[in-house]
């Protein structure tokens, strides 16, 4: 693959061609076709039920669904399902602006990672768009707490995220931080696979969840280890949180310029940030990276992102 920085010039981007993924839904198992398309620069990234009259729902806070395994979004009555690997893989790419045309209510879960996505868009190009990017830029720090887990954001520079997991064996503690501004979302992030406990399989198909779970699109846990491994990382099970949690940050609508930190928090946490901080005007400016910054990153070497970099530890 071609070198590729995400963020060269704090333009607006959007797929440069039409892309399409077809596969199953991961909890409701249900086969499902989706097509993104590029976007005018501003609009955003919208998905599209080309199954209900091309209904669209913004990727944005205020669209947020009851939120357990997976986080969707809902309007009018609609539903889209399990969003959070999609927006992970365009917001670390530095993809603004598309349209997710989806013919049924979850999208595909493909190898169970953004590493899918994230290939097809360094085939397919990514276009700068004549508009600066917009960031949210905390001004003050904004918390949420439940018990031992939290997630809070800070003022910082650059975009970076410190995430803390603590799971029964054989995950157990782990902790991972990455700066998207100077680390790469693609060699770092992307291949990271989510993850789940054999024991736990039976009562969740029982709620109706993982029915389109299996060792190709997740790592499947055992006392002893992964059943379906070699990991991609020494530490995959973080990674893939970090990445879950880069998606859900993606429904405050813009990038944001500051810093994360997430100790054993779930989607349910993290979309709730995302609605305090919106809601927290006084927490947050919208802003455009400095000039300065800007001219320096375009002067940088472009980041390698190919397939040897996704190999992981």
């Amino acid at each position: 693959m071609a070198n590729y920085n995400p963020n060269p010039t704090h333009q607006e981007q959007t797929i440069a061609s039409a892309l399409e993924f077809s596969g199953v839904g991961l909890h409701s198992g249900a086969p499902v076709t989706m097509r993104l398309l590029p976007a005018p620069a501003g609009s955003g990234i919208v998905f599209r039920r080309t199954d209900l009259d091309n209904f669209e729902i913004p990727a944005t806070g205020r669209n947020v669904a009851k939120v357990s395994y997976a986080t969707s979004l809902m309007r009018q009555g609609v539903l889209i399902s399990t969003t959070e690997h999609l927006l992970s893989a365009l917001i670390g790419m530095g993809v603004d602006n598309a349209i997710v045309e989806i013919d049924n209510l979850e999208l595909p879960i493909l190898d169970g990672s953004a590493r899918p996505y994230v290939e097809a868009f360094l085939a397919a190009g990514i276009k700068v768009q004549r508009r600066r990017r917009e960031y949210i830029r905390v001004l003050r720090p904004v918390e949420v707490r439940e018990g031992e887990k939290f997630i809070g954001v800070y003022p910082g520079d650059g975009y970076s995220i410190t995430y803390e997991i603590d799971f029964p064996k054989p995950i157990g503690h782990d902790s991972f931080s990455v700066d998207l501004e100077t680390e790469t979302y693609g060699a770092e992030i992307a291949a990271a696979r989510t993850f789940g406990y054999k024991a736990d399989e039976e009562k969740l198909r029982n709620m109706g969840l993982i029915r389109g779970a299996g060792p190709e699109n997740a790592i499947i846990l055992t006392p002893k280890g992964p059943e379906n491994g070699p990991l991609r990382f020494s530490d995959e099970y973080v990674r893939h949180k970090v990445l879950d949690l880069i998606g859900d940050l993606a429904l405050a609508g813009k990038r944001i310029q500051g810093k994360v930190v997430a100790v054993r928090a779930g989607h349910a946490m993290h979309t709730a940030l995302v609605s305090r901080l919106i809601k927290d005007r006084s927490a947050w400016e919208l802003a455009y990276a400095p000039v300065a910054k800007a001219a320096e990153a375009v002067k940088e070497t472009a980041v390698a992102v190919g397939s040897a970099a996704f190999a992981g530890a």
